[in-house]
């Protein structure tokens, strides 16, 4: 096993698995450091993408990774937001959003929505071309692939909710270079 070293902060945990067979290499999460688990989570490919939505005349963006589809009857999908930003609340007053699959093209477009930049939120709509289909989300015209969700659940969870949305419609882009983050960086597939 190969040991990391993140500015000291794990080195010394993973050395010690190292002398552990395969078999006990098991974390326990009661004594997980976070620092190890986001260590791990890094190697973990995640497609980028950009929900979005639209309440009584306010926008909001956020760039995720964490997203997934959960079932084709109904077709239905899910997204996590962080509870710690107060702007995420507009997620949850909506009752809809659009989960809008970006390209290798839209790497600004990912930074701008992450924070990167500081960029007032209509200065980061203005990065894209947008339209609504069902519910009135934003969906981004060019990406690969945008899901219009209505909220149909909300999980809250420790520091994220999990929003469960029936999709009820879906825009299809150009099928193009998809955009990945893996070890804390843009890849493209």
């Amino acid at each position: 096993m190969e040991n990391v070293n993140l500015e000291g902060h794990i080195g010394a945990q993973c050395a010690n698995w190292a002398g552990l067979a395969p078999e006990k290499r098991v974390l326990n999460s009661q004594q997980m450091d976070p620092v190890v688990y986001r260590e791990a989570m890094s190697r973990y490919a995640g497609h980028v993408q950009v929900v979005t939505t639209e309440y009584e005349g306010v926008r909001r963006g956020v760039t995720i990774t964490a997203a997934c589809s959960v079932s084709d009857r109904p077709p239905s999908l899910l997204v996590c937001l962080n509870n710690n930003n107060a702007n995420n609340s507009v997620f949850f007053e909506s009752g809809f959003f659009a989960l809008n699959t970006l390209g290798a093209h839209h790497q600004a477009l990912a930074n701008a929505f992450a924070g990167f930049g500081g960029l007032p939120v209509e200065d980061r709509f203005a990065l894209g071309e947008w339209q609504t289909l069902s519910t009135g989300a934003p969906v981004l015209s060019d990406a690969i692939v945008s899901f219009d969700c209505r909220v149909t659940d909300r999980k809250v969870t420790a520091t994220h909710t999990v929003l469960f949305g029936e999709v009820k419609a879906v825009h299809f882009g150009r099928q193009e270079a998809s955009l990945i983050y893996l070890d804390r960086g843009y890849r493209t597939l």
